[in-house]
């Protein structure tokens, strides 16, 4: 599958690496430009391309978003229309400054940026130390990230994905309701556990 990559810090990059490993064809940008990224894609091998950030957007079948909350409105709507966006950005106030959401998610409020991307929220509950070592291909008993989103088959798409790096994939419900689960402060975040042990956390919210 071919994925693009917007954003390169800890969570972009470590998610990079491991598509690659997994046999995915990767395009990865972040906000300073391709000759930047040279040495990470250099590490990453033949599977990794450095592009522009409008390179990656029109490159991925799957683009996963990793970039400071603070910045989603930079993400080009155009060019990620038709396309399953992964939303692995959280909202922390200190680093991103107030911003009011109402009675929204953060991911309603990319979604409404991004009116015609199919938008789901993973990859942005676990430390990128955990996802970059934890991951089973092939072996039971994985890690779990979660997932959010309002349309089935994109959920299912980077369900896949998940299972490829060798964690397992639970679904926490829609944007609104799964979203809330997954933000920065929940009983779930941040919190490595398997698949029984998620669920038991969920039951309980």
């Amino acid at each position: 599958m071919n994925i693009g990559i917007i954003g390169a810090g800890n969570i972009g990059a470590t998610a990079a690496r491991l598509f690659a490993k997994a046999g995915h064809d990767v395009a990865i940008s972040n906000s300073r430009g391709p000759e930047s990224l040279r040495e990470l894609v250099r590490e990453i091998g033949p599977n990794a391309r450095a592009v522009t950030v409008e390179e990656a957007a029109a490159f991925g079948d799957v683009v996963l978003v990793a970039i400071p909350f603070k910045d989603y409105e930079t993400l080009p709507a155009e060019r990620l229309a038709g396309k399953v966006v992964v939303d692995a950005m959280n909202y922390y106030a200190q680093r991103d400054g107030r911003i009011d959401f109402g009675d929204h998610t953060s991911s309603e409020v990319v979604a409404q940026h991004l009116p015609r991307a199919r938008l789901v929220k993973a990859f942005n509950t676990m430390y990128y130390e955990t996802l970059a070592i934890a991951g089973r291909p092939g072996y039971g008993d994985h890690l779990v990230l979660f997932v959010a989103g309002n349309d089935e088959e994109a959920k299912a798409m980077v369900s896949r994905l998940i299972e490829d790096i060798g964690f397992a994939p639970v679904d926490t419900g829609s944007l609104r309701e799964g979203g809330r689960k997954q933000q920065p402060g929940s009983p779930i975040y941040n919190e490595p556990m398997n698949t029984e042990q998620a669920r038991s956390a969920l039951y309980a919210l």
